[in-house]
C-alpha cells in the first residue's frame, strides 16, 4: 500500500538519519583515513544496488571544486566567498581549502604574524601551518569554512566591532534621502488659514570609497493674513564628498563644510579635512553624541540647526521628547526650534559638550583642515587658513592636546592637557589665545579663552556626569567666526561670548526604581543678555494593589533666551492597559496655559502606534492624536489637534529615501540622511520580509529591500524573518552580516528557494528510477530535494513549467520539467516526473499528477 505524503515525508526525512547514523561507525563496516564504507543495509531500500552515498563516503571529504561559503573566524562570520578545494600533492585522494591572500586580508590577522606567513599550491594559499594552531574545516551542508585562530594572533575585536580589515566600501550607486514634514492651521480668533511644507536630505552618488554628497532644504508657506502670504524657499545647502583612510583611523573631506574642532569654534568654510574619526574606535573608546531634551505644549514640530543648516526635523507628540539619533560627529552650538501647532515657538541654544579631551596611551588622533570661510551663497569670504590639532596619549592617566589656526590677520593658538583621575573622573584643561587685526579704528585685539572639563561615573551610586564644563573668555577674545563678523558686517561685539557653564547629570535610585536625568547650561555675554536653560526629567515605576508597573514622571524646564523667558512642566501617570496599550494622566504648565488631559497610547504592532488625547485648559476643551507607522518605503507621522477657542491644526511627517545600484535599488525607509545602508538581494524573490534593528521590510517585485538602520564600523547584522516568510519561500540562509564604512551602500544575498513543496515521484526513460541518495538542483543551482527509495522526493520551489536537473555519481544527469499548471493542492498531491537526458528536448508541458491509483501501486 503506497505511502501519504506525509508518510513519505517521514521516510525522506529518515535518510539523513541513517546517514548520519552511518557516519558514527556503528553502521559503517570499515573506515580509513580516506573513506567510509556503509552498511547499506540497515537502510530501507528497494534496490540495494542503486544507491549513490559518494557524497557521504569521506568524513570531512570535499570534493575539490570551487563552492560559495560564509567564513567563520572563531565566532564571528565573514560574508559569503568563493573559496577553492583542492586535492594537495601530499594527500592526492584528500581536499584542502584554499585560504587565498584576498581571504587572508579580511582575517584582522597582526601585522607580525602576516609577515611571517607561508604560501603553498603555486603561492595562492595559505600554509595553514605558519600560523601556529589555526584550524580550517569546510562543511558543505552549512556551507561554511569553519577557522579557528588564536586570539592572540588577531587584531582587537568584540562582538559588535571589526579590526579595519574587515570593513566593506560597499558598491557604487546613486541615493537620494528626504525628511518632509507638512501642516495646515487655522486659527479661529481672526478666521486666518495657513499651511507650510518643509523639508531637507541628502543627494549623492558612491564611487568606490568616495561619497558625493550634496545637502539640501526646502521651505514653502502660505498664511491668508499677515503682508507677505506666501513664502518660497529652496537651498543647496552644502556641496561635499568625503572618503575614509582607515590605516590613519580617519576621514578626508573636500568641499564646504564647517569647521570640526575641539579647541576653536565653528564655522562655515570650503577646503579639505583630514581628522581623526572616533567612529573607527571600539564602541567603547568612542565619544560622546548629542540629546536634545524638552517638552511640547502640543503637537509640535522639532527643528536643530547650525550655522543655518538644517540638521534634523522631527515632528513629535505633545509632552515630553528626548532627540538622541543626531549624529555624534556635529560638534559646537546647536539652534533647537520648537513650533507648536498652537502657533507659539520655543527657541534655545544646545552646546554640544564632549568628554574631556583624553587619548588611548600612545595614540595620536589629529585634524588637520586648509581652505577658506564662505557663505551661503557658495562665495568664499575670508581669508585664506589653515588648521591642525592633535592630542597625544603621553602615558596610562596623561594626555596632551593643542592646535593652531592661521589665517592671514587671524590667528589663534591654543595648548591643553588631559587627566584621568581614575576613580574620580576625568579632567582636562585648555586655553586659548587670539589674535585679530581688524580696521585702523579697532585696531588688533588680542585675548584668551580658558576652558576645564570634567566626566566621571559613579558605579556605586548608579549615577554619571556625562560632562561638565566651564569657560570663560576675554573681552578682546574673537573666534574666526566673530573676527569675519566684524570684518565683513562691521558687528565687533554683537554676541561676544564671556562664560559658559555646562553640566548633564544622570541618577538612578534603584532601591525607589526612580531614575533622574539633569541638564543645565549658562552663557553670559560681554554685550547682551545672558542665555539659561534648565531641564529636569523624573521617572518611577512602582506598583499599587493590583495594579502593575505604573509610571509617575516629571518633566520640567526654565528658559530664558534672547530676553524671553519661558517656564513649562509636564506631570503624567500612566498605567498598563490590556497587553499592549498605555493610559495615562497628565498636567502641563507653560507661561501662559495649564492643560489637564487623559491620553490613550497603543502599539499596534512593531510598525504601528497612535496616541490620543483629550482634556481641557484655560480657553476650553482641547483634543489631540497621534498615529506612527515605519513602512517599508518611508516612516510616516501624522497628528491633528484642535484647542476650543483658539485653533485646529493637522500635519503629516514622510521620511525615506531612495537607493540605485548596478545590482538593483529600493524605495525604503533611511536612517541618517546621506549616511551607511544595505541592500539586500532575495535573487528575484518578492514579497521577502527582512530586517535589520528596526521594524521588517519586504523585497519589491524585484526581490531587492534596503535597510537604512545601519551603523557605520559596527558590525551590523541582516536577517529574515521566519516568521513571516509565505508558505511559498524557503531561506536556506536567513543571517548575513557586514561591517561597512561611512556613507557606503552595502550588497548581501540570501539564498532563497521561492515556490510551492510537493511529494514527487521520478522515473527515467527506461521507467526505472534515479538511485537514492542522488539530489535535485533548480536553475539557480540550489538544492531542492534528496531522492529517496523508488524515486520519491520532496521538491520545494516548484513554479509552474520550470526545469530541475537530477544529479548522482558527482555530475547533472538528467532534467525534469515541472507541469504546466500546479495542481491546486500541492501538497495534497504527488508530481510524477519523467527525467529526460539533457541532451533531449522536454516537451512544454512534463510533469502530470499520479492519480490514487497510482499513488497504490
Amino acid at each position: 500500500m503506497g505511502l501519504s505524503p506525509v508518510g513519505k515525508v517521514a521516510r525522506l526525512q529518515s535518510l539523513g538519519l541513517c546517514i548520519s547514523l552511518a557516519l558514527g561507525t556503528p553502521l559503517a563496516m570499515a573506515q580509513t583515513a580516506d573513506n567510509i564504507q556503509f552498511n547499506t543495509d540497515v537502510l530501507d531500500v528497494n534496490d540495494q544496488n542503486n544507491i549513490d552515498l559518494s557524497q557521504f563516503s569521506r568524513g570531512g571529504y570535499i570534493m575539490p571544486g570551487t563552492y560559495g561559503m560564509t567564513v567563520h573566524v572563531n565566532k564571528n562570520k565573514l560574508p559569503e566567498q568563493q573559496i577553492l578545494f583542492y586535492a594537495p600533492e601530499d594527500d592526492p585522494k584528500g581536499s584542502r581549502a584554499c585560504v587565498s591572500k584576498a581571504l587572508v586580508e579580511q582575517l584582522g590577522l597582526k601585522e607580525d604574524v602576516m609577515k611571517g606567513l607561508t604560501w603553498r599550491h603555486q603561492g595562492e594559499c595559505l600554509d595553514e601551518g605558519s600560523v601556529h594552531g589555526m584550524e580550517v574545516r569546510g562543511d558543505l551542508s552549512t556551507s561554511s569554512l569553519y577557522m579557528r585562530i588564536p586570539q592572540a594572533y588577531l587584531e582587537y575585536s568584540d562582538e559588535s566591532w571589526d579590526p579595519p580589515s574587515r570593513w566593506e566600501e560597499g558598491i557604487p550607486g546613486l541615493l537620494l534621502d528626504y525628511n518632509v514634514n507638512a501642516n495646515s492651521q487655522y486659527q479661529q480668533r481672526d478666521s486666518s488659514k495657513g499651511y507650510s511644507v518643509s523639508g531637507n536630505g541628502t543627494a549623492g552618488a558612491n564611487l568606490g570609497s568616495w561619497r558625493l554628497r550634496a545637502d539640501w532644504q526646502a521651505n514653502f508657506s502660505h498664511q491668508t493674513a499677515g503682508e507677505q502670504q506666501t513664502r518660497k524657499q529652496l537651498e543647496w545647502s552644502r556641496y561635499y564628498a568625503y572618503r575614509a583612510f582607515p590605516s590613519l583611523r580617519s576621514k578626508l573631506m573636500l568641499g564646504e563644510n564647517e569647521l570640526d574642532s575641539g579647541m576653536f569654534d565653528n564655522f562655515r568654510f570650503t577646503g579639505a579635512s583630514l581628522v581623526s574619526d572616533d567612529n573607527m574606535l571600539p564602541p567603547n573608546l568612542r565619544g560622546y553624541a548629542p540629546e536634545v531634551v524638552g517638552v511640547a505644549k502640543t503637537n509640535a514640530k522639532i527643528v536643530i540647526s547650525q550655522l543655518g543648516r538644517v540638521l534634523y526635523e522631527t515632528t513629535v507628540a505633545a509632552g515630553p521628547f528626548h532627540i538622541q539619533d543626531i549624529n555624534d560627529a556635529v560638534t559646537g552650538e546647536l539652534n533647537v526650534r520648537v513650533e507648536e501647532q498652537d502657533g507659539s515657538v520655543q527657541e534655545f541654544v544646545l552646546n554640544t559638550a564632549s568628554i574631556p579631551y583624553l587619548t588611548r596611551p600612545g595614540s595620536v588622533r589629529f585634524k588637520l583642515t586648509a581652505g577658506r570661510p564662505s557663505n551661503w551663497q557658495h562665495h568664499a569670504q575670508g581669508p585664506l587658513f589653515g588648521t591642525g590639532e592633535f592630542s597625544w596619549g603621553v602615558s596610562n592617566g596623561w594626555s596632551l592636546y593643542g592646535g593652531a589656526l592661521a589665517g592671514g590677520d587671524y590667528n589663534a593658538l591654543s595648548l591643553g592637557i588631559g587627566r584621568d583621575l581614575l576613580m574620580f573622573g576625568a579632567l582636562s584643561f585648555d586655553a586659548t589665545q587670539s589674535r585679530a587685526s581688524l580696521s585702523q579704528e579697532d585696531g588688533t585685539l588680542s585675548g584668551g579663552s580658558y576652558r576645564l572639563s570634567y566626566s566621571k561615573r559613579f558605579d556605586e551610586y548608579d549615577s554619571q556626569v556625562t560632562f561638565a564644563g566651564y569657560r570663560f573668555s576675554d573681552r578682546n577674545f574673537m573666534s574666526m567666526g566673530e573676527y569675519l563678523d566684524a570684518r565683513y558686517y562691521g558687528n565687533r561685539m554683537n554676541g561676544s561670548g564671556k562664560q559658559q557653564y555646562t553640566i548633564t547629570f544622570n541618577q538612578q535610585f534603584r532601591e525607589w526604581g526612580l531614575s533622574s536625568y539633569i541638564n543645565y547650561s549658562h552663557e553670559t555675554y560681554w554685550d547682551l543678555p545672558a542665555n539659561d536653560r534648565y531641564s529636569l526629567t523624573l521617572s518611577r515605576y512602582f506598583d499599587i494593589g493590583r495594579f502593575r508597573n505604573l509610571s509617575l514622571s516629571l518633566s520640567a524646564y526654565r528658559n530664558n533666551y534672547n530676553g524671553i523667558k519661558d517656564d513649562g512642566a509636564y506631570l503624567s501617570l500612566s498605567m498598563p492597559w490590556g497587553d499592549k496599550a498605555t493610559v495615562s494622566f497628565s498636567e502641563a504648565v507653560s507661561r501662559n496655559d495649564t492643560t489637564h488631559a487623559v491620553s490613550y497610547y497603543d502599539r499596534l504592532d512593531d510598525r504601528r502606534s497612535y496616541q490620543l488625547s483629550t482634556g481641557s485648559s484655560r480657553s476650553g476643551v482641547r483634543a489631540s492624536g497621534f498615529y506612527n507607522h515605519e513602512g517599508g518605503l518611508a516612516q510616516m507621522s501624522a497628528n491633528a489637534s484642535y484647542q476650543e477657542g483658539s485653533y485646529s491644526a493637522a500635519g503629516l511627517s514622510l521620511q525615506g529615501g531612495m537607493t540605485l545600484t548596478p545590482e538593483g535599488g529600493a524605495v525604503h525607509r533611511s536612517g541618517t540622511a546621506g549616511g551607511t545602508r544595505l541592500l539586500i538581494d532575495t535573487q528575484g524573490v518578492a514579497d521577502v520580509p527582512v530586517r535589520g534593528y528596526g521594524s521588517t521590510t519586504n523585497t519589491n517585485a524585484w526581490g531587492k529591500a534596503v535597510l537604512g538602520d545601519v551603523s557605520s564600523y559596527y558590525r551590523n547584522r541582516a536577517n529574515i524573518d521566519l516568521n513571516q516568510l509565505g508558505d511559498t519561500a524557503e531561506a536556506t540562509q536567513s543571517v548575513v552580516e557586514v561591517t561597512l564604512t561611512e556613507g557606503a551602500i552595502g550588497y548581501r544575498k540570501f539564498d532563497v528557494i521561492a515556490g510551492a513543496k510537493a511529494m514527487a515521484v521520478i522515473r527515467l526513460a527506461d521507467g526505472s528510477e534515479p538511485p537514492f541518495g542522488a539530489t535535485v538542483t533548480n536553475v539557480r543551482k540550489q538544492e531542492t530535494g534528496i531522492v529517496n527509495d523508488g524515486g520519491n522526493v520532496y521538491l520545494t520551489g516548484i513554479n509552474a513549467g520550470e526545469s530541475m536537473t537530477v544529479h548522482w555519481s558527482g555530475s547533472a544527469q538528467c532534467e525534469v520539467r515541472m507541469p504546466t499548471p500546479l495542481p491546486a493542492d500541492m501538497l495534497m498531491n504527488t508530481l510524477l516526473l519523467p527525467c529526460r537526458a539533457l541532451s533531449a528536448q522536454p516537451q512544454a508541458t512534463e510533469g502530470s499528477v499520479l492519480t490514487a491509483k497510482e499513488q497504490k501501486g
